[in-house]
């Protein structure tokens, strides 16, 4: 199955280390971040477990929630959790579904036969309030994924949702956003009090409109 930016998130139940779920029953009405790894006790993935662990207050912050998912089961879910503990020096503070059918990993199309046959690749899915998917990563094996750009990413995301903004190159919290090309230059200051900047016609900077 190919999900694309805009589509929903399929909805699932499925058995997670913090019991069972129905996916978007336990979104609720906030953002969520669903990311796969291709097997437990992989050393990348432990990594990055144990990273978003110890950034769980920032997702929280932000009004996301965060589950894992790996097509092990539940029991090797549970020592996996041990060793990221050990390792990583956190705690695990949010769920990871187990997937041994390979359900949640189909309908979100995680398995890439030209990179694992058998085994979930390193996808990303950020998903809305509505339940829509906002953004989707996939990386190779090799390559242990950046949460501070996820967390970046987010906040750019909630950003343009809210104001009619898009962030620039290397955009993070505080810094100065582009004002969609839909609004007239004339019609700027009643939108953004702060003031602009017209670097081309179709260029217009203004400071961050929540701030």
């Amino acid at each position: 199955m190919t999900i694309r930016l805009g589509d929903t998130a399929p909805d699932f139940t499925a058995e997670t280390t913090e019991g069972t779920i129905e996916f978007h029953q336990w979104l609720g009405d906030g953002w969520g971040v669903l990311f796969s790894h291709p097997k437990d006790y992989t050393p990348v993935c432990t990594t990055e477990l144990g990273r978003v662990a110890s950034l769980k207050g920032e997702f929280d912050k932000r009004n996301v929630k965060v589950i894992a998912v790996s097509v092990d089961p539940l029991e090797s879910h549970k020592g996996w959790i041990k060793d990221i503990n050990e390792t990583q020096s956190c705690t695990m503070n949010y769920p990871i579904i187990a997937d041994p059918e390979r359900n949640v990993a189909t309908i979100y199309g995680m398995i890439h036969p030209n990179a694992l046959d058998n085994l979930t690749v390193r996808s990303v899915f950020v998903i809305g309030p509505d339940k829509k998917v906002k953004l989707q990563l996939t990386y190779p094996a090799s390559t242990g994924r950046n949460f501070d750009e996820i967390l970046r990413v987010i906040d750019s995301l909630q950003l343009t949702a809210n104001y009619q903004v898009a962030t620039p190159a290397d955009w993070k919290h505080g810094d100065d956003c582009v004002v969609v090309p839909a609004i007239k230059t004339e019609d700027i200051p009643a939108k953004f009090p702060k003031g602009f900047t017209e670097v081309k016609p179709y260029l217009r900077m203004t400071p961050q409109p929540d701030l």
